[in-house]
């Protein structure tokens, strides 16, 4: 079986998995996901922290987004621009939404957008990930294309990129594309993992 076919596989295989999750363990895992990004100190003074609108059995950011407002750090929803890149629009709790071409709910002509360079913090949807912050997305490459300039700078710095899943979308190894944009660090409903640190054989964080 090739790297495209195995990759296919998996995207159906945690994709179920993801979407047997009952509303209760959806719930408890949410609760998890707040735990461990309150560890990662740009979640509470980053000024724009892009998020996603969870779909499909993705793990919800709804316990993430209430901080945010709180604290006066804006939130924002990717859009896909017609060129297949994403672009970033602030988004509050009942602001509208419609779906795009995809089904994923986007901000309703929004008043202003960001450019992916131009985010401090973001919080990136995926289906597998290992611990040194390879990501398994879904096969549309729009994370990879819009944040493809960071392959060209000197890790961490911003936008800082967070994948967000289940601790059961972990996998062992995942053999990067030369396209593939890695992630810095991981917040799982268990714990927030350093990819840095684990890519450097650090094993200490």
């Amino acid at each position: 079986m090739n790297t495209a076919a195995r990759r296919h596989e998996l995207r159906q295989r945690l994709a179920e998995r993801r979407r047997a999750l009952s509303p209760p363990e959806r719930m408890t895992a949410a609760q998890g996901l707040r735990r461990s990004l309150e560890h990662l100190p740009e979640y509470h003074t980053d000024h724009r922290v892009a998020g996603y609108w969870a779909c499909d059995g993705e793990l919800p950011l709804n316990l993430v987004i209430p901080p945010l407002a709180t604290r006066g750090q804006q939130f924002l929803l990717p859009l896909i621009s017609q060129d297949d890149l994403l672009r970033f629009a602030p988004w509050a709790s009942g602001d509208a939404v419609q779906p795009n071409r995809f089904g994923i709910p986007e901000p309703v002509t929004p008043r202003e957008w960001f450019a992916p360079f131009q985010l401090d913090l973001v919080l990136v949807p995926l289906l597998g990930f290992d611990r040194r912050g390879n990501r398994i997305g879904y096969g549309g490459g729009y994370y990879d294309r819009s944040f493809s300039f960071l392959k060209d700078q000197l890790r961490p710095t911003e936008p800082l990129l967070v994948g967000i899943a289940y601790d059961f979308q972990e996998l062992s190894e995942i053999a990067p594309e030369s396209w593939d944009v890695t992630l810095d660090f991981i917040a799982t409903n268990r714990e927030l993992i350093d990819c840095r640190a684990d890519a450097t054989g650090d094993t200490s964080a």
